[in-house]
């Protein structure tokens, strides 16, 4: 059976991406900074038919805990086929390019980019066993520089200078990375979910969590002829070729 793990996934997108990759006959790794919280999702799961799933307290920004994490399913498994790094978040709600501290800057960052390299440099040993390996990292469209810089964009009239940078960040790491494994079979992709109702936009937004979900599931689930060290977003662009970074 292949196996996946998913970050930030006792809720949510994450939750979401989980149940699809293991009805996609995977056994999840569900990570949760909250081991309780892991837990509760994971019981959610199971009474649904869903017992190919685990719950593992995974704390991105936390190196200890990553690195717990990684001896925890090295124990169970010596192949890790997945890795979608969905853990994020948004910071407080008024970001300024001049007027928000460093701090607040530091603490989005630690979650949105210093913790995708921390989990994916812990798992790539796994990853590179696989016949397939994949590794999704959740961005958004609106860490993409095309479309900040036109200042008269309608969709973004209030600017979130900390949370787009800290996405702009984690797209320019996935194409290094994906350059870096691209003699290999690992294919790494940036996807969208979309600006989805979920706790994390205060429940508004144009996708459902299900639609949010199939669009990072898809990219965990390609073949051997999808795409490498490109930035998705299905929402506002059809194909990945068009898809401004």
């Amino acid at each position: 059976m292949k196996s996946a793990l998913v970050t930030g996934a006792n809720k949510g997108i994450g939750l979401e991406v989980a149940k699809l990759l293991a009805q996609n006959g995977f056994f999840v790794y569900l990570g949760s900074r909250s081991l309780e919280n892991g837990l509760s999702a994971v019981e959610k799961l199971r009474a649904n038919g869903l017992d190919n799933i685990e719950a593992v307290q995974l704390d991105v920004t936390s190196q200890e805990s990553i690195n717990a994490a990684r001896l925890a399913i090295s124990e169970k498994t010596t192949v890790l086929d997945v890795l979608v790094n969905n853990a994020g978040i948004s910071g407080p709600f008024q970001q300024s390019a001049l007027g928000t501290t460093v701090n607040v800057y530091k603490e989005v960052y630690d979650t949105n980019l210093f913790g995708v390299i921390g989990v994916t440099q812990a798992f790539i040993d796994l990853l590179r066993k696989s016949p397939e390996p994949r590794i999704v990292n959740v961005s958004t469209a609106m860490a993409s520089l095309t479309l900040a810089a036109d200042l008269t964009n309608s969709n973004y009239p209030v600017r979130y200078a900390v949370y787009q940078s800290s996405k702009s960040a984690l797209n320019m790491y996935t194409i290094n990375l994906a350059y870096e494994l691209r003699d290999t079979l690992v294919k790494v992709n940036a996807v969208c979910p979309g600006y989805t109702r979920t706790d994390f936009t205060n429940h508004q937004g144009t996708s459902t969590v299900e639609e949010a979900g199939q669009r990072i599931a898809k990219y965990a689930l390609i073949g051997q002829d999808g795409p490498t060290g490109k930035f998705i977003s299905e929402e506002y662009f059809p194909e990945p070729a068009s898809c401004p970074w």
